[in-house]
């Protein structure tokens, strides 16, 4: 059972990680201020990189539904990523 809630937490972790680096993009999306997006910029790098970690943490003990989840939040963090650096 301790197992099983290990692997629930580090999911939720990863998922809550995940939200928060999507909510950060849509934070620095709808910045007009020029000094606001270069903030705005940075906490999403944080926030993308925090999440990637999670997601790494909870990919080792997932589920295989949790394991396509989280294969699915990376991709749509390496998309994020993608369009900052085009």
């Amino acid at each position: 059972m301790p197992y099983h809630k290990n692997k629930q937490q580090a999911f939720q972790a990863a998922q809550q990680g995940y939200q928060q680096a999507i909510d950060a993009n849509e934070t620095r999306l709808q910045s007009v201020d020029q000094a606001d997006y270069g903030k705005e910029l940075a906490h999403l790098t944080q926030e993308v990189n925090e999440a990637y970690q999670q997601i790494d943490k909870a990919l080792e003990v997932a589920s295989e539904h949790q394991y396509d989840q989280l294969k699915q939040y990376q991709d749509q963090l390496s998309q994020i990523i993608a369009e900052l650096e085009n």
